[in-house]
């Protein structure tokens, strides 16, 4: 029995925690819990600043065939062969000739369009006519100098190399001190004689001293150094030699003399050669030297055996050097100059074989040594199965199998990628990678693949590009393969979002063609619909030949087709993309006109998600925002534009709203003076009207700035995206708020800084009256100005004439500047400020300057704009306004590639919730483990009975008179509001948390409180009677500050009264929906997912809601009235029906309507008079009454334990269980002698325990529970 009791509880457990799993959770997407910001503009390095050639190549070959130097003694037999031809086997001249001749086409191979000039064993004069005249014409590119010593002696300690006389009887010394001046830089040296180490010293010792001749010139000129010609710089300058300073050449006569140069020049031939004389060749059965000879294929052509070893072998030397060198030294060497490339690769070759004859080649700069890296066992392998094949394909004429080397180094990238973890050092085959993009047979995998490594973060694409994937992927763009094409527009789309500059380079090679293509073809997914719209977006942004050339593509009319795709990201990048095409650039606007795109977008402003709302009013607002001349036809658009965009006035996104502020800025710039004449007037009217309202009674002195306020020293600061927020009053904030912004922000602003215009000295000094203390307009005189012009208005604006559009526009940009969420409000008041000092300043001067000048500051026509504003303002709002737009929807970087990846396939992202191992994943998993014990431990205390409900078991002193309070439903956590703060208490501890400012207006109270997503990340909604909602987060929290997430006005033309219900709210975390009312005549329900108005019911009623309970299973919703009436609505039928009863038997004021969550579950309300009423929704009247208390002020419902309690002015509490006995009065505090409870002002039951929380207005705040031993 007790295992089957067990098993139900798990089961139930189990239940319970799915519920948990399932239930939606609002206001936590990217845009509620992340700063919204573009990318970081990181500075590319991998661009080659100095891209170089080399274009001239002197081979001196000093070889004297026949005489050998007398400072070397050669073995017999010897290593004979130079450039592969034995010099003993023709005459000496021929033979010389014949060495020059093959040393220039070893050249020409790796860089076959250089002059190359032989010089065959010269004399002084010879070399530096050569070197003089090769400079000369070279001018700044590189020179190379190729010196084969090896019929001459050694060279010098003191820096010299030796060459000839005229009759062949001496040798000369030449010095490097000379060979440097006349060759200058950038130049290259390759040495390739014994002891060649000491002429890189020398090399190096002469350009330092050089460096000092340069500087002592530099600092004194009178010294006898500056009088000379200046010696060049040899900085640029590389060097490479066979061997130490120490070291012969080695003498082998199975290898050629020249090694060093073999291995630079025919790499491949001196490999396999190499290969051969190792004892592991012989495992190779039939390979033989002269076999080599006979490999077929050309270098060039990657399908040969010999082609494709070349192709493996430059991808393993590039692959050792990217992963060996300093990433700036590979760029230099590795990217800069072809011909410099490929010494350098074939050199690490030559350092291997030299190595294995006891020479070490040297280079300058120095290369760490690298000639047991890993990699060359991968070239021994592809070698190995090369020439095992050789003998049949010989002598039998079988066909080549291709090396497995290119796909075995993409599984290692693919398994780097798959079980890779985080901090580890970048792959290996990266350089692999690019070769193989090459290859039409590994492409499509290498692209995949290439495409998974990016989606890694910027970090990974700036190591493509370093490496040197651009050229490639820029060429891949003329492919016509269709099914290259979504992984080509991923792997475009990260790589701009990372470096936008890239938009240059893809118009020069009409690569934006291409991202059209695809964005017109219907056939191609959204998603790589959406990617190529954002590639788009990213050339035309502040690029006017982006711009000109997408035009040209017809870029608007293919983005005005997709604007009512069903993929949201897609309708969002493509309003953003004509956003940008015709932000100053009138061109693409008349286009737009033409095509009537501003009225294709005015459906997007009604889109379900927040981020295409916003993209559309950016995009309207760089429509309107062109400073080229107007027409009446323009002015025409504006208007209605300006119009359009006024309804979203009350949009439930701030992102949105912001946005909105960002596009009227536009339009204020473009009509500054009919914006200023408005301003003046609005001022005029301000000053003449007075306001009796609760917001002129302000204290003397309550302008003091927040930080040292001392009336404050309970709020915690609270941010709202890391705005400084902590007041007693809403106005004092805002002028603290705005000081903060014009004294701290004063670093140049971001290109995509969120929210803030310009905020350097030059916009305070613009947007502050002269003295920079404060705005020209205060928070009081906006927030009054907003209430003078009767603001209902706005609600009939379509119909309104346009000569009225600045004042209507006025009007709306003094709604926003009172906006709930702060970012829009100080932006708001930022353009408002703006526009008002620049009407003072211009209208100050009028009155002194003679009529002659009048004519400058008159308001001018919107064409000509009113140069003398222009002159005082200095323009800053525009300059500052432009730097916003993307600043909403920038996330670049973040929501493109990781949203669109998912779609993709190409990395499979899970989000970190999902991930069963993640820190995020745990923690939710706990809360639900302990939402599910908090649900049996109270359902247990429930089913026991409660027969009393009075144990104290805390109390304290609350900041304010508590007038909403709300228990956590899993913590030990109530939150009590007073008039506009709110504070938090851990009940089990007796300890207060938190306590911070709500950010409401001093004339406003906060009347409702909800928790949502109370199972999982806790948020806190609060409502005040002017109709405003805010989010919080972080409350309660010992680390962090509390934030605002969001902010809306939930209700519009609510009129703040002092016996109002205020606003009263609804929350059903099942759907995501809030329902809300109070004192106005229609129920308002907002979707939170899509942050929009759903519904707007018609109460029907003359009166208030005084309180609001739905259920989202049966879609009804109960409204208790101020007149008395309880009226039930049905949520699915249209306005005009909705309402399906009408109960009138309260006769005052109904305090609390309670509707039981379950299918036959009844409605409970309860009224002034203290009648509680049960009512079933199918029966006309009410089925049960119970008499309490007359004069309640509060009341609220157990939702599991069926019991009520009433608060009375009479200073009591009574608890009734469901049959209407009074189980409980209270009518003292423990503790405090006793001490009578003040009249109650708000109570509430917890949603699970048998808790009751009581506020009352001598400031107590207590809580009662069932007795002790029943918990």
């Amino acid at each position: 029995m007790a295992g089957a009791s067990l098993l139900e509880d798990l089961l139930e457990e189990e239940q319970g925690d799915m519920t948990d799993w399932n239930l939606p959770v609002a206001f936590v997407k990217k845009r509620h819990s992340e700063k919204i910001e573009g990318s970081k503009a990181v500075t590319q390095s991998w661009r080659m600043k100095d891209r170089m050639k080399t274009v001239s190549v002197a081979l001196v070959l000093c070889l004297n065939v026949g005489v050998d130097p007398p400072d070397v003694v050669k073995t017999t037999p010897c290593a004979r062969l130079e450039c592969w031809i034995d010099p003993l086997s023709m005459s000496p001249q021929k033979a010389l000739e014949s060495i020059g001749a093959n040393l220039q086409k070893q050249y020409e191979n790796w860089q076959p369009r250089a002059r190359y000039k032989q010089s065959l064993d010269p004399t002084v004069d010879e070399v530096k006519k050569l070197c003089t005249s090769l400079r000369r014409n070279a001018k700044e590119e590189r020179v190379l100098f190729h010196y084969n010593g090896h019929g001459v002696p050694r060279p010098t300690v003191n820096g010299e190399i030796w060459v000839f006389n005229k009759n062949y009887t001496q040798y000369i010394p030449l010095s490097i001190y000379d060979l440097q001046t006349w060759m200058g830089s950038p130049s290259i040296f390759v040495y390739d004689c014994s002891n060649a180490g000491i002429i890189v010293k020398s090399f190096k010792q002469f350009a330092l001293q050089r460096e000092q001749e340069l500087e002592v010139a530099a600092i004194n000129p009178n010294h006898p150094l500056a009088q000379m010609p200046l010696p060049p710089s040899m900085k640029n300058c590389i060097q490479l030699a066979a061997c130490e300073a120490t070291e012969l050449l080695p003498m082998n006569p199975d290898l050629p003399a020249d090694l060093f140069t073999s291995c630079l020049t025919t790499p491949i031939k001196i490999a396999l050669r190499w290969f051969c004389m190792q004892r592991s060749a012989k495992l190779v059965p039939g390979v033989t030297l002269d076999l080599i000879e006979k490999i077929p294929g050309r270098l060039n052509d990657r399908r040969t055996p010999l082609g494709e070893l070349n192709w493996i072998f430059t991808a393993i030397t590039d692959t050792i050097a990217w992963n060996v060198l300093p990433r700036d030294l590979f760029q230099k060497l590795f990217r800069q100059d072809l011909l410099v490339a490929s010494l350098f690769r074939n050199f690490l070759l030559a350092e291997r074989i030299m190595r294995s004859y006891n020479c070490t080649p040297v280079s300058s700069p120095r290369l760490p040594p690298t000639y047991m890296h890993a990699m060359w066992q991968a070239w021994d392998l592809a070698v190995d199965i090369c020439l095992s094949q050789l003998p049949t394909i010989i002598e039998e004429g079988t066909a080549f199998r291709h090396s497995p080397f290119f796909a075995e180094q993409l599984t290692a990238f693919q398994v780097w990628l798959t079980m890779g973890v985080e901090n580890r050092n970048p792959p290996e085959q990266l350089p692999i990678v690019l070769q193989v993009l090459l290859s039409q047979v590994h492409r499509l995998r290498a692209l995949d693949l290439l495409g998974r490594f990016l989606d890694l973060g910027p970090w990974a694409v700036s190591l493509a590009l370093s490496v040197g994937i651009f050229p490639y992927v820029l060429k891949l763009l003329q492919s016509s393969a269709r099914e290259l094409r979504p992984l080509l527009v991923f792997i475009w789309a990260k790589i701009l979002a990372v470096d936008s500059s890239c938009q240059a380079d893809l118009v020069k090679d009409n690569g934006h063609k291409y991202f059209l293509s695809v964005l017109a073809d219907p056939y191609m997914p959204a998603e790589h619909r959406t990617m190529a719209a954002f590639i788009l977006a990213v050339i035309v942004n502040n690029y006017n030949t982006g711009q000109e050339a997408c035009l040209q593509g017809n870029l608007i009319a293919i983005c005005l087709e997709q604007l009512n795709d069903p993929h949201p990201l897609l309708r969002q990048w493509v309003a953003i993309c004509l956003g940008r095409i015709w932000q100053n650039f009138d061109a693409a606007r008349w286009c737009g006109v033409r095509d009537i795109a501003h009225e294709k977008l005015y459906i997007l402003l009604s889109d379900p998600i927040p981020e295409v709302r916003c993209s559309a009013v950016f995009s309207l607002g760089t429509f309107v925002g062109n400073s080229a001349e107007r027409t009446d036809h323009s002015t025409t658009i504006d208007h209605n534009v300006a119009m359009m965009l006024a309804q979203l006035i009350n949009d439930g996104s701030p992102v949105v709203r912001k946005e909105l502020v960002v596009a009227f800025s536009h339009l204020v710039i473009q009509y500054e003076s009919n914006f200023c004449t408005v301003a003046l007037q609005f001022m005029e009217e301000e000053k003449n009207y007075p306001l009796p309202s609760p917001a002129s009674v302000i204290e003397p002195g309550n302008f003091t700035p927040v930080r040292d306020g001392p009336a404050t020293p309970r709020l915690r600061s609270v941010s709202s995206y890391g705005n400084i927020r902590a007041a007693t009053s809403v106005r004092n904030l805002n002028k603290s708020l705005q000081n903060l912004n014009l004294n701290e922000e004063t670093g140049g602003s971001n290109p995509f800084s969120p929210g803030y215009l310009s905020t350097s000295s030059s916009a305070s000094s613009t947007l502050g009256s002269p003295d920079n203390d404060e705005y020209i307009l205060s928070f009081e005189t906006i927030d009054k100005m907003r209430r003078v012009s009767s603001y209902s208005s706005l609600n009939s604006l379509i119909g309104v004439s346009f000569n009225s559009v600045y004042t209507q526009i006025w009007r709306v940009l003094l709604h926003l500047a009172a906006d709930p969420f702060p970012e829009v409000s100080d932006l708001a008041m930022k353009v408002l400020n703006n526009t008002a000092y620049k009407a003072t300043v211009n209208a100050r001067p009028q009155r002194i300057l003679d009529s002659t000048n009048l004519t400058q500051s008159a308001p001018a026509s919107p064409t000509s704009k009113g140069t003398h504003i222009h002159q005082v303002g200095l323009k800053n709002l525009s300059e500052g306004v432009e730097s916003t737009p993307m600043s909403i929807l920038g996330r670049i970087e973040r929501c493109i590639p990781k949203y669109l990846a998912i779609s993709l396939n190409l990395l499979e992202y899970i989000p970190e919730e999902h991930d069963v191992e993640s820190l995020v994943r745990k923690e939710r998993e706990w809360r639900f483990l302990r939402n599910g014990r908090v649900r049996k431990r109270a359902g247990w205390i429930i089913e026991k009975g409660i027969t009393r409900l009075d144990d104290q078991i805390f109390i304290n002193r609350n900041p304010g008179v508590p007038s909403v309070v709300k228990f956590h439903p899993f913590t030990p956590c109530i939150a009590v509001a007073d008039k506009d703060s709110i504070c938090f208490w851990d009940w089990e501890k007796g300890e207060k948390l938190d306590y911070f400012h709500n950010g409401n207006p001093r004339y406003t109270r906060i009347t409702a409180m909800e928790y949502l997503n109370g199972q999982d990340f806790s948020l806190l909604l609060s409502a005040t009677d002017d109709g405003a909602i805010r989010v919080w987060k972080n409350f309660a929290d010992l680390e962090k500050n509390p934030e605002m997430v969001t902010a809306w006005q939930g209700l519009s033309d609510m009129l703040p009264t002092t016996r109002g219900a205020g606003m009263v709210v609804d929350w059903e975390q099942e759907t995501g929906l809030l329902m809300t009312s109070g004192d106005v005549r229609i129920i308002r329900i907002w979707d939170t997912d899509r942050e929009t108005k759903v519904q707007d019911i018609p109460t029907g009623a003359d009166s208030c809601v005084t309180s609001l309970s739905c259920d989202s299973t049966r879609s009804l919703i109960v409204g208790g009235l101020g007149d008395g009436s309880v009226r039930i609505y049905d949520r699915r039928m249209a306005p005009s029906e909705c309402r399906v009863m009408t109960y009138r038997e309260h006769a005052a004021w109904v305090v609390k309507t309670y509707l039981q969550k379950s299918p036959e579950g009844n409605i409970i309300t309860v009224s002034v008079n203290g009648d509680v009423r049960f009512f079933d929704p199918r029966m006309p009247e009410s089925v049960n009454v119970i008499q309490t208390v007359k004069g309640l002020t509060a009341l609220d419902f157990h939702p599991q334990a069926n019991l009520f309690a009433c608060g009375s002015m009479n200073q009591f509490i009574a608890v009734y269980n469901a049959s209407g006995d009074v189980i409980s009065n209270i009518k003292y505090y423990d503790g405090f002698m006793g001490q009578r409870i003040g009249a109650i002002s708000c109570l509430a039951f917890h949603p699970y325990w048998p808790h009751l929380a009581v506020g009352s207005n001598d400031y107590y705040m207590s809580i009662y529970s069932a007795e002790k031993r029943i918990r």
